[in-house]
């Protein structure tokens, strides 16, 4: 448990539920960020702690400690909370099934020391935890197959075994993967890459990647827009089954 905010909650006599009443959460939020590892959303940590009379790094500490750049934050926090991500690449591993080895690889072609590479691919792996949780959020990832294709590394070893990890993330119980051929006529999923969030209130927020950051958005219109292409770009995928078996016969390719 995380004693100081047991502590802070009994000092001032707060409930999840009187907690949860003056944030505007369900109480059942309020009442993890009590638990190890479970901290407020960003939008929530500063009153959640103002509540309490305790500053947030008495609270969780760990919020000063992560390694992932301050503008990537929010989204790994409402990562974290989701109940479901939906999520289409073009080009890329997913962040959530990345080997250890592509995540270097990737970040290793930026302009950063090796020092940060190091920081960043820690915290990248990290995050993948959300997928062994007892209740795990449904992670519905629908790849371009040039994903699985496009050599890594200076031989097929690299891709061998990220495939082959895309497969074993694929069997478990809170993800479904889905490839779009590369014999599809041009779709929709050409126009770049997005994830969806749903929080437990409802709540929907996408992720947009661009050259140099991730653009964060809530507004109605722009949900709507990347739902309708979710969906159609979802159907032009393979099934789950039929997916799962081209991911294998691409890691068999890979020598």
């Amino acid at each position: 448990m995380n004693h100081a905010v047991i502590e802070a909650m009994a000092a001032t006599g707060e409930t999840a539920e009187s907690l949860a009443a003056q944030i505007g959460v369900d109480p059942k939020t309020a009442a993890k960020w009590a638990n190890p590892g479970r901290i407020p959303q960003t939008r929530h940590r500063s009153q959640v702690a103002s509540v309490l009379k305790r500053e947030v790094q008495e609270l969780w500490p760990d919020v000063f400690k992560r390694r992932e750049p301050t503008w990537f934050r929010r989204w790994v926090d409402i990562e974290h909370d989701a109940v479901a991500l939906r999520w289409f690449e073009l080009a890329w591993v997913p962040g959530l099934f990345q080997t250890e080895a592509y995540a270097r690889a990737t970040l290793a072609m930026t302009n950063l020391s090796s020092e940060e590479v190091d920081e960043l691919v820690s915290a990248r792996l990290r995050r993948q935890a959300i997928l062994q949780r007892s209740r795990p959020p449904l992670v519905v990832a629908t790849l371009d197959e040039a994903v699985i294709r496009r050599r890594v590394g200076r031989d097929g070893t690299l891709m061998r075994e990220q495939c082959e990890h895309i497969a074993a993330c694929a069997e478990l119980p809170g993800v479904q993967i889905h490839i779009v051929p590369s014999g599809t006529p041009m779709y929709l999923g050409m126009g770049g890459p997005f994830i969806l969030a749903e929080l437990p209130d409802g709540t929907r927020i996408a992720h947009l990647d661009d050259q140099v950051r991730a653009h964060l958005t809530d507004e109605t219109t722009e949900i709507a827009t990347l739902e309708h292409r979710w969906a159609r770009i979802v159907g032009e995928a393979l099934p789950w089954t039929q997916s799962l078996d081209l991911v294998r016969e691409a890691a068999a390719s890979w020598t």
